[in-house]
């Protein structure tokens, strides 16, 4: 009876500590069905993340500017300047985003220690892999101590340089998110498709006609738009040439996307996938449009000034952070982020550059041990995904979500905060690269008929 009741006082002691340091299946085991582990550790390192950008909005917000006075990386000068120029505001209201590309520092840190640290890991069996799937609440405190030592990084030269790594990162992002849109287009033509010929109907194709026109519709509109607010009849010319460049670059892979050589190569490509793919250029394009450092040509510029100066403080200049780019990079990013955590393809080029395996089944094994509300270990043979590039996926999100929360202004000088030209490239260039990238994935089985892309 005594060691009965010992075991039963173990117990609680014994849940506890697997919930602290176990696998990923205690951490959400009443929040969720039957699920794989692999699932499931992905969608909470996904929630570190968004906890990061949950810390970097609520530093964005008016009432908390006045408690990062008292770290060391606020301007020498303070932040009662009384007068500011064009594109400059006073060094105050830069606190905020000075303390964005710190809590996105200790995020981008985090997800990089790990990069480095599942390099090789083939499957669960591998003593690393433990590291991977559970002990969260250490993670945490690692997460944790990471952000309280970046906000005490002097400022100096800091936010210079990481604005570059902040332009890099969020460039190769932008392509992930298109890859993530190609493969979401083509899994759900696929699904469409085969459900049209499962059931004989005709409405699972209209279905798929009535997204294409709608994609390719926004789109036109898209475009009218920009032209109408991003550009000037006799000014505005660099808007001009990269809005028609990327319309006509966008006919081009639709006519290429439907050529009967191509079809044949890619039967399930298609017009939805183009218009989804146009649709995402034009959006890009909106965003380096909204970066443009010329008042006249870019609605949305920080500043909106009538005189030479005008006085700081609450009768003087305002700061708008939320314009409606911002908010569209941010919702796109969330969706985007969410899906690299949930996402399983059977796009065989899209698998090859997201370093994921294609849709595994479930082991026999793991079927017998599933329980409701737990997971199960789906990797025990290999791995569905690769350890390392998907924190390195996080790390190019965390410096994405930095530059779309500081609509890529540089904070790096005292009272001062200009949009410069780079992110306008930066958006631009990464606009051609993906249309290249689904070009590719377009026609590489015609110019590579004997290579495997799988």
């Amino acid at each position: 009876m005594r060691s009965m009741r010992l075991n039963e006082d173990d117990s609680p002691g014994q849940d506890t500590a697997s919930c602290l340091c176990g696998s990923a299946p205690c951490i959400l085991c009443g929040c969720c069905p039957s699920s794989r582990n692999s699932t499931i550790s992905r969608l909470i390192f996904t929630f570190f993340l968004f906890l990061g950008v949950l810390v970097s909005l609520i530093m964005l917000s008016p009432g908390v500017e006045s408690q990062l006075h008292k770290l060391p990386w606020v301007c020498d000068e303070g932040p009662g300047s009384t007068i500011i120029l064009q594109s400059h505001i006073d060094c105050g209201s830069l606190l905020g985003h000075r303390a964005v590309y710190r809590m996105c520092f200790a995020t981008a840190a985090f997800f990089f220690l790990f990069t480095l640290l599942m390099i090789y890991v083939r499957s669960s069996q591998d003593p690393r892999a433990a590291f991977q799937n559970g002990f969260w609440f250490f993670k945490f405190l690692i997460f944790v101590g990471i952000t309280v030592g970046a906000f005490y990084i002097p400022d100096g030269s800091f936010s210079d340089i990481w604005f570059y790594f902040g332009v890099v990162g969020s460039f190769l992002f932008i392509l992930i998110q298109l890859v993530l849109l190609i493969d979401f287009a083509h899994s759900w033509n696929q699904q469409w498709l085969g459900k049209a010929e499962e059931c004989d109907s005709r409405a699972w194709y209209a279905g798929l006609f009535f997204f294409t026109f709608l994609f390719y519709s926004l789109s036109i509109v898209a475009v009218a738009l920009l032209f109408v607010y991003y550009t000037e009849p006799d000014a505005c010319y660099e808007g001009k040439v990269f809005i028609s460049l990327n319309l006509t670059l966008c006919i081009c892979i639709s006519i290429i996307s439907v050529l009967p050589k191509v079809q044949d190569a890619q039967p399930n490509s298609g017009l939805l996938q183009a218009s989804a793919v146009t649709l995402y250029t034009m959006f890009v394009t909106w965003l380096a449009l909204s970066n443009v450092p010329d008042q006249k040509c870019n609605p949305h510029l920080l500043t909106y000034l009538d005189n030479e100066t005008i006085l700081a403080g609450p009768e003087g200049y305002v700061t708008q952070w939320w314009d409606a780019p911002s908010i569209v990079g941010l919702i796109v990013f969330i969706l985007c982020t969410l899906f690299i955590s949930v996402r399983s393809s059977n796009h065989r080029q899209v698998n090859s550059l997201m370093r994921t395996e294609e849709c595994p089944p479930i082991l026999e094994g793991a079927q017998e041990h599933q329980v409701a509300g737990q997971a199960f270990d789906n990797e025990q043979d290999g791995v569905t995904y690769s350890y390392s590039f998907f924190h390195f996926c996080l790390v190019l999100a965390s410096l994405h979500i930095m530059m779309t929360l500081t609509n890529w202004y540089r904070p790096g000088e005292t009272q001062k905060m200009v949009s410069t030209w780079t992110a306008v490239w930066v958006k631009i260039c990464a606009s051609w690269a993906g249309l290249l990238l689904y070009l590719w994935t377009l026609v590489a089985p015609l110019l590579l008929p004997s290579r495997d892309f799988s």
